[in-house]
């Protein structure tokens, strides 16, 4: 699957949010000020739609867009890309980086710990 760009992800986060939405929604929901121009989102939708995250129905000339794939997968595509760009298959090396620039909170390390041990025991 294609990857994103920034922008276009910032789109799909709020057709996830909503689950369907017309252009005009997906507008409303960006923070946004001034608000971007219709055409653009509107574009960048169509360009959505092109890569495979995003179908529609169409009730004359108005189109209703909704993801075509799920947040949770979409996460874990970019999280596997992520693993073996930058940490060279290694979630060993993810931790490490994560336990040293990340200035994880004890409460965060025992969680991890916790998640880590009920794995082991599956």
């Amino acid at each position: 699957m294609e990857e994103l760009t920034k922008t276009e992800e910032r789109i799909m986060q709020v057709l996830w949010k909503l689950e369907k939405a017309f252009v005009k929604d997906i507008i409303d929901e960006l923070d946004d000020e001034p608000k971007p121009p219709y055409n653009t989102i509107s574009s960048i939708v169509r360009l959505l739609e092109k890569k495979g995250y995003v179908n529609y129905k169409a009730y004359g000339k108005t189109y209703e867009y909704f993801p075509s794939i799920s947040k949770e997968d979409y996460a874990r595509t970019t999280f596997s890309k992520m693993i073996s760009g930058y940490f060279n298959n290694s979630p060993a090396s993810l931790l490490s980086f994560m336990v040293k620039e990340e200035k994880l909170s004890d409460k965060d390390i025992e969680e991890i710990k916790k998640i880590i041990n009920e794995n082991s025991k599956s």
